[in-house]
Parts: structure tokens; C-alpha cells; sequence
């Protein structure tokens, strides 16, 4: 049975050793900015050029790569959905990503696993909403690891603790 817990900081940054970090990757898969910003400059270019080897993932998947220089073994580049209107699928795709990534952590046998809060950045995904579909999703999956849900700041803290 999981443990899931809320933590704030940077998760380029996570103070401890996890076995995978999750990147809230473009689909694309070209280093940006936001979260896949700061992963992309902690672990170096090499992280960089193993994501282009993908020639990208569709909105809702996620692959995986070394983590290089991460405090993780492994980065799960996942890719949420820009929101629009609540009208477009966004909800569903959301919700994918989040199956894409437990898949692929009980693929790689994880114990630990840090998330951030997919598509709350520049996506303007709605945050209560968004977290509300992390956590639920999460938590379908019966992954015997510990799950960190990273929130950026205070407030998205506060309300990921809420929805906890």
C-alpha cells in the first residue's frame, strides 16, 4: 500500500534520494521551461538529448529516462494538458498522464516516487481540479512505494493537503 505525502520545494531540488522523478514534459519532449526547466538544468544536456531521442509522446503518456544528475534513478516525462474550458477532454487526458506514470513507476519497480502537479503551471489548469485528479488517480494504483506530491508554493500546499 502506498504512502502519499505532500512536500513543498522544488522537485528539481528534493533534499533526499527518490527512485523516479516525475517531469511535467511538452509533448514535444524539448526541454522548456516551469517544472521541465528546472529538471533539465539540475540533471544537465544529457537529460536533454535522451528526451529527443523519443521524437516526442502524445498529451496524456508519459516514457522515461535516466535521471543523470537528479537526486532519482529515473525522470517520467509525463505530458498534461493544456487546459482550454474544461470542454476538451482536459480532465481525461489529465487523468491518463497520471495512469502513464504509475504504469511506468510499477514497470520500473519504484519505492519512491516524486510528482509534481501536472498542467498547473502555463497549462492554467484549475488547481483544486487538478490536484483532485492527481491524487484520485494515484491512489487507483496498488504501487507499494511512498509518493511525494511536490507543490511549488504555499498555497498550492495548502490546497494539495486539502484534497489529501
Amino acid at each position: 500500500m502506498e504512502k502519499i505525502s505532500i512536500i513543498k520545494g522544488d522537485i528539481a531540488y528534493l533534499p533526499f534520494h527518490v527512485d523516479a522523478i516525475v517531469n511535467a514534459a511538452n509533448s514535444a519532449l524539448v526541454p522548456g521551461g516551469g517544472v521541465d526547466g528546472a529538471i533539465n538544468k539540475k540533471a544537465g544536456p544529457e537529460l536533454g538529448r535522451d528526451m529527443l531521442k523519443f521524437g516526442g509522446t502524445p498529451t496524456g503518456t508519459a516514457v522515461y529516462t535516466s535521471a543523470f544528475d537528479l537526486n532519482a534513478d529515473y525522470v517520467i516525462h509525463a505530458v498534461g494538458p493544456k487546459y482550454q474550458d474544461g470542454e476538451h477532454g482536459e480532465a481525461e487526458l489529465l487523468a491518463a498522464a497520471y495512469q502513464s506514470i504509475m504504469k511506468l513507476a510499477q514497470k520500473l519497480e519504484v519505492n519512491s516516487l516524486a510528482i509534481p502537479f501536472l498542467s498547473t503551471g502555463v497549462y492554467g489548469y484549475p488547481l483544486e481540479e487538478a490536484i483532485n485528479i492527481a491524487v484520485e488517480n494515484v491512489k487507483k494504483f496498488d504501487l507499494d512505494a511512498r509518493i511525494y506530491f511536490v507543490a511549488f508554493d504555499e498555497s498550492t500546499e495548502k490546497i494539495a493537503k486539502k484534497c489529501l
